[in-house]
């Protein structure tokens, strides 16, 4: 016997989610945890105990009594030092890396004005040549979305090198890794430098690491290359990562982080998530919002499509979930006469849709809008309808989970004037 739940909302849009996938399981209709309960990655002198206040100081004070380095000669992230509050983010992000330790702030500080000297990142970011090295990578690294926090969103597809033609140009030689890293390092400097570096505001970015299909650690040139990229980044852009999620993740994986992890900070290990094929999409949603999750990782965003210009990733959607053996309806009242659109999914789908119209006068018949049809995960991941609405009433989206497993249902709607 299948059990039957009903989800009511009305026609204003749903607000942008600040609940976690979790929180919806419980509590699908009144979700409980604020943005304000979740914890922040920003960097808050405000937050600062007097001690920390005063090793902050203390760092400022060594900075600028350096006699290598005049402080007016100092920029770090394409940010001037000691112009501004901008100049605490910055050394706080020192701090924070060393535990609050001076001396080794300092030594840290120094380091990497000196690699970034001799690695020429000024040089790097004017560098056009990279311009077809990047329609190359475009879909190896590229920022989509935000965060539930604003946090840009950075994805790393390994699985893209699983393409020997790709993986022979980009890691064959010494050269050609070289050239990758400096790309690399280039595509993060510039990530970096559109970040806030002030005080409430988004001063780190959300890496989100994709491993399906990607490369076992038998390959030791991308082995090579992820471990300098990782040291290279733990060394000159402190506590620029406010999480690290790898999805995908395949058995071998954990074996091969143990080989690396000595290499990482344990403040480092402690930022990172990790997620296998079947939890993938559940993990994301808990700090992305689906709207914001590109649809090959269980989202609604599609990059580059005109396939339904109606929403984008300001568009928020409903996430609710669907238990076992469960049909589930979703009821949104319609206050006027509209146009009416909207999209769904079902996360893997194995269930049944169907849409109907039910006006507000029980003299007027139901109309049908979807018939129910079972659909599979090889149909279209995202499902679009429209409906034009002359009397009011209320359009009711059905899922049936026939499954033994509970599914993850977003949806989003638009309400749109009736042409005259």
């Amino acid at each position: 016997m299948t059990d039957t739940t009903t989800t009511t909302t009305t026609t204003s849009p749903p607000l942008p989610t600040t609940t976690t996938l979790a929180d919806v399981i419980e509590h699908p209709e009144n979700p409980t945890k604020t943005l304000s309960s979740i914890p922040s990655f920003q960097q808050e002198t405000t937050q600062l105990t007097q001690t920390q206040k005063n090793q902050l100081e203390e760092l400022k004070t060594l900075i600028q009594q350096d006699p290598n380095k005049p402080t007016s000669q100092i920029t770090i992230y394409n940010i001037p030092m000691f112009q501004n509050d901008q100049t605490d983010i910055i050394l706080l992000k020192f701090l924070q890396a060393r535990d609050f330790k001076v001396q080794e702030a300092f030594t840290m500080f120094k380091d990497t004005l000196q690699w970034r000297e001799s690695f020429k990142i000024e040089s790097l970011m004017n560098d056009e040549t990279f311009d077809d090295v990047s329609t190359d990578f475009e879909k190896v690294v590229f920022n989509h979305g935000f965060d539930k926090q604003g946090h840009p969103v950075c994805y790393n597809v390994y699985g893209e090198f699983d393409d020997k033609d790709l993986y022979k140009k980009t890691f064959s030689d010494g050269e050609k890794r070289l050239r990758f890293l400096r790309w690399r390092i280039q595509f993060l400097e510039k990530s970096v430098r559109k970040l806030d570096f002030e005080h409430g505001g988004v001063n780190s970015i959300f890496q989100i690491s994709d491993l399906k299909n990607s490369p076992g650690p038998a390959k030791r040139e991308l082995r090579l290359a992820t471990q300098q990229a990782l040291q290279l980044l733990q060394d000159n852009y402190p506590e620029f990562v406010a999480k690290q999620v790898f999805i995908n993740v395949p058995w071998w994986y954990m074996a091969f982080y143990t080989m690396i992890s000595p290499f990482m900070t344990q403040r480092t290990k402690s930022k990172f998530v990790f997620a296998t094929p079947g939890k993938t999409p559940e993990t994301l949603f808990k700090y992305v919002s689906p709207e914001h999750v590109p649809i090959q990782y269980g989202g609604l965003s599609v990059d580059f499509c005109d396939c339904n210009p109606e929403f984008t990733i300001n568009d928020p959607a409903s996430v609710v979930t669907v238990k076992p053996a469960t049909k589930q309806t979703v009821e949104i009242i319609v206050n006027e006469k509209c146009l009416f659109v909207w999209e769904l999914r079902v996360v893997g789908w194995e269930v049944s849709y169907g849409a109907e119209y039910v006006p507000n006068n029980e003299d007027h018949y139901t109309i049908i809008i979807q018939k129910a049809k079972k659909m599979t995960p090889t149909d279209e991941p995202v499902i679009s309808h429209n409906f034009k609405i002359s009397e009011l009433g209320k359009i009711l989206l059905t899922i049936d989970n026939p499954t033994s497993k509970k599914k993850t249902l977003l949806y989003r709607f638009k309400v749109c004037p009736l042409s005259e």
